[in-house]
């Protein structure tokens, strides 16, 4: 079994740093054609600044999840989007603070972008694999 992962290796890296970032992908497209929408969801979780919390949201999350589907500077950005990240979850997803029904859906929340980081971490090590831009 290792021996096969290890011959497809780079296919496996391809599909995993495209999986990793379709939620992103999808969530950073919302984002962006729901700019005001953004901008009033940032405001309800304490954001500061909604309306530039919702531009590095954009950014962040489309923008850098673009860039690591395709592996274009894969092991920075895989660090840095594991640091946004960890923000949302800080400041997005507070569920200590919370009870009931709430609390229980931001702890998903939480531990959901805690497993990315972990996803994000991986692939900061092991790199994009030779099907990316990086190899190029």
């Amino acid at each position: 079994m290792n021996n096969l992962i290890d011959q497809r290796r780079d296919a496996i890296l391809l599909v995993a740093r495209v999986l990793l970032m379709v939620l992103f992908v999808v969530f950073g497209w919302s984002k962006l054609t729901g700019f005001s929408a953004a901008q009033a969801y940032m405001a309800t979780t304490g954001a500061p600044a909604p309306s530039v919390a919702a531009a590095i949201a954009v950014m962040m999350e489309l923008g850098v999840g673009v860039l690591l589907a395709v592996g274009f500077l894969t092991r920075p950005l895989a660090l840095l989007l594991a640091l946004y990240t960890l923000g949302t979850a800080l400041i997005g997803h507070h569920f200590w603070t919370q009870t009931g029904m709430e609390q229980y859906a931001n702890m998903v929340n939480f531990y959901k972008n805690v497993s990315i980081i972990g996803g994000l971490l991986l692939l900061a090590v092991t790199g994009p694999g030779k099907y990316s831009f990086d190899r190029r």
